[in-house]
C-alpha cells in the first residue's frame, strides 16, 4: 500500500501593506496601558520638564501622572462642577484650568489649594493657557469672549467678544509673547494681539472649530474641525495651504512630535492619524476601541497618550532599545565545519544510504488518511484555520471533490454547522483564487439544503446573503467586461491609426529613393 501524501495548500499570494521607516517607527510601542478615569477625557497635557509627568483632565478632577505610573500621584480637586483644559506653564510649576462655572483657577504643582482664581467669564471656560512669558494667562468660554489675565494681580487684562459661538480652543505662539490664538463654533479662528483691541487675522475654517495648533516656527496654523484638518500659512495672511480630509467623522484633537515633522489628529471614528509635515501624507494610523477626545505625545516621543469618551486613559510606551554590549556566547563551530563533505561525488562502488524522514501530519490529513470525510472539514472550518488560513480550508474542500467524498461531506448537518459553511462560502466565494472551489461547494449545499429551505430562519438568510454576495460580484464583472469592450475598441483604433501612419511613411520614403535614382 503506498504511503498517504498530505494535502498540498497551494501558495496563494497576499497583498501586504507597505512597511516604511514611519511603520517600523510607529509600531515600536508596547500595548497600551489602559487606565479607568471618572468621565470623558477633554484634554492631556505633558509638562515640558523632567520627569514630564502629564495631567489628565476629567470629570471635576485634574489628575497628575508619572510617565509609568498607573495611578494618580498627584489631584487636583477643589471643582464644584467640570473641570477643563489643564494646561501646564512652560517651566513645569504652574497649572491653569477651566471650570464649568465659569472661573479660572491657577494651581502650584507643589501644592493642592489654588494660588489664584480668576472670575470675568459668565459661563463655561473651555479653553486656557499660558503665554510665553509665563506672567500672564489666555482663555475662552462659551460667553463667546477670549480674555487675558495678569497673574500676579488676577485681574484682566483685557477682553475680546469676536466669536459669534463657543470658544472651544486656542494656543499661543512660543516666539511672541503678545500672540495667541482662539478657534470657534462660529467657524472661524481668530489670532489676537495683546497690544491691540482686536483681532489681527480671522481665518474661516469652514467647519466648528475643535483644535488649533501653531507650529514651532509661528509660521504655520493647523486647525482642526468637521472632518478636516487644515494648515494655514501666518506669515501670508492666513493662505491655505492644504486641506486634510482622511477621517470620516468629526477630528477633536491635534498634536506634533517634538522634532515637528510628524502631526498627529484624533478623531470620533476611533482613529489616530499621523501625517509627514512635509508631504502631509499619511505615513501611519492608530485605532483605539472608542471615540477619542484628546491626545498628547511626551517631549521625547517616548509616550502616546489618548483619552477617550468612555473614559479611559491608553498609554503606549516606546520598547527600550536593545543594549549593544555583545553578550558571551559559545564559541561555534567554524565554517568549514558545516560544509564539510558537501561537494562529495560518490563513487561506483560506495553504497549509498538515505534516512527517511518522518513526516508529521496535521488534524485533518490524519482525519482524510482514516476516510474520515465529514470530521475533516469539520476540522478546517474551526475559527483559527477558516477565519487566518481559509486557503487550508478550501484545499482540503477541493481534496475532498477530487475524492467524491464532498457531498457525503457536506451532508447530514445541523442547523448551527449549515449556517457555519453557508457565512464561509459567503464571504469567500467573491475572492478570484477561492471562486472555482467554493462555486462547486455553494450549489452543492443548495442541491443538498432545499428541500429544507423554509425550515430555519438562520439558514434561510445566509441563503439570501449568498444570493446577494454572488448577485453583486456578477454585476461587477459585467461592469468590468463593458470597460474591456470599452478599452480594445480604443486600442484597436490607435493600432489601425499607427499602422496607417508606418504605412505612409514607408511609402513616402519608398518614392523618395525612386526619384533619386531616376535623378541620378
Amino acid at each position: 500500500m503506498a504511503s498517504y501524501k498530505p494535502v498540498v495548500v497551494p501558495a496563494q499570494p497576499r497583498l501586504g501593506e507597505k512597511v516604511t521607516q514611519d511603520t517600523l517607527y510607529w509600531r515600536g510601542y508596547k500595548t497600551p496601558v489602559q487606565i479607568k478615569e471618572f468621565g470623558a477625557i477633554n484634554k492631556i497635557d505633558f509638562s515640558p520638564v523632567s520627569p514630564y509627568n502629564y495631567a489628565v483632565t476629567a470629570s471635576s478632577r485634574i489628575h497628575v501622572y508619572g510617565r509609568y505610573s498607573q495611578e494618580p500621584i498627584k489631584t487636583f480637586s477643589r471643582f464644584k462642577d467640570a473641570a477643563y483644559c489643564a494646561t501646564y506653564r512652560d517651566d513645569g510649576k504652574l497649572l491653569v484650568a477651566g471650570s464649568e462655572e465659569g472661573s479660572i483657577r491657577l494651581f502650584d504643582i507643589s501644592g493642592r489649594a489654588p494660588l489664584r482664581q480668576f472670575d470675568g467669564h459668565t459661563k463655561a471656560v473651555h479653553v486656557v493657557g499660558f503665554l510665553s512669558d509665563k506672567y500672564r494667562i489666555f482663555s475662552g468660554g462659551d460667553d463667546y469672549s477670549s480674555n487675558l489675565w495678569d497673574i500676579p494681580s488676577a485681574t484682566e487684562i483685557v477682553s475680546y467678544s469676536e466669536h459669534m459661538d463657543y470658544v472651544r480652543c486656542g494656543c499661543a505662539s512660543k516666539l511672541n509673547a503678545d500672540v495667541f490664538i482662539t478657534g470657534s463654533y462660529d467657524h472661524t479662528v481668530k489670532v489676537f494681539d495683546a497690544r491691540t483691541k482686536k483681532s489681527v487675522m480671522t481665518i474661516e475654517h469652514g467647519q466648528p472649530v475643535e483644535s488649533v495648533l501653531l507650529f514651532p516656527s509661528g509660521g504655520l496654523l493647523v486647525s482642526a474641525g468637521g472632518r478636516y484638518v487644515k494648515v494655514w500659512d501666518v506669515l501670508k495672511g492666513g493662505q491655505l495651504l492644504v486641506s486634510l480630509k482622511n477621517h470620516h467623522k468629526t477630528v477633536t484633537c491635534l498634536c506634533l512630535n517634538s522634532s515637528g515633522q510628524r502631526l498627529l489628529s484624533g478623531s470620533l471614528d476611533r482613529h489616530v492619524k499621523i501625517y509627514s509635515t512635509t508631504s502631509y501624507k499619511v505615513v501611519h494610523s492608530f485605532n483605539y476601541a472608542t471615540s477619542i477626545l484628546s491626545l498628547a505625545l511626551s517631549p521625547e516621543d517616548e509616550t502616546i497618550v489618548v483619552g477617550m469618551t468612555n473614559g479611559v486613559l491608553n498609554v503606549k510606551h516606546r520598547k527600550p532599545k536593545e543594549s549593544k554590549e555583545k553578550s558571551q556566547k559559545k564559541r561555534q563551530p567554524a565554517y568549514r565545519t558545516y560544509v564539510k563533505g558537501r561537494n562529495y561525488m560518490p563513487k561506483q562502488e560506495d553504497f549509498y544510504v538515505s534516512k527517511p524522514g518522518k513526516c508529521v501530519l496535521r488534524k485533518y490529513d490524519k482525519l482524510l488518511k482514516s476516510f474520515q470525510s465529514s470530521k475533516a472539514l469539520d476540522a478546517v472550518l474551526e475559527p483559527h484555520i477558516r477565519l487566518y488560513t481559509p486557503e487550508v480550508t478550501v484545499a482540503v474542500m477541493q481534496e475532498l471533490n477530487r475524492r467524491g467524498t464532498l457531498r457525503s461531506a457536506l451532508a447530514g448537518r445541523d442547523e448551527k454547522q449549515i449556517s457555519l459553511l453557508l457565512t464561509f462560502v459567503t464571504r469567500r466565494v467573491i475572492e478570484p483564487r477561492f471562486t472555482p472551489v467554493l462555486v462547486t461547494v455553494a450549489d452543492m449545499i443548495t442541491d443538498i439544503y432545499q428541500p429544507v429551505v423554509g425550515q430555519s430562519v438562520l439558514v434561510d438568510k445566509q441563503f439570501l446573503r449568498l444570493q446577494e454576495a454572488i448577485g453583486k460580484e456578477i454585476d461587477y464583472q459585467e461592469e468590468l467586461l463593458e470597460v474591456l469592450g470599452m478599452m480594445d475598441a480604443l486600442f484597436a483604433t490607435l493600432t489601425k491609426k499607427r499602422a496607417a501612419y508606418l504605412e505612409e511613411n514607408k511609402s513616402n520614403g519608398l518614392t523618395k529613393t525612386l526619384e533619386q535614382d531616376m535623378n541620378n
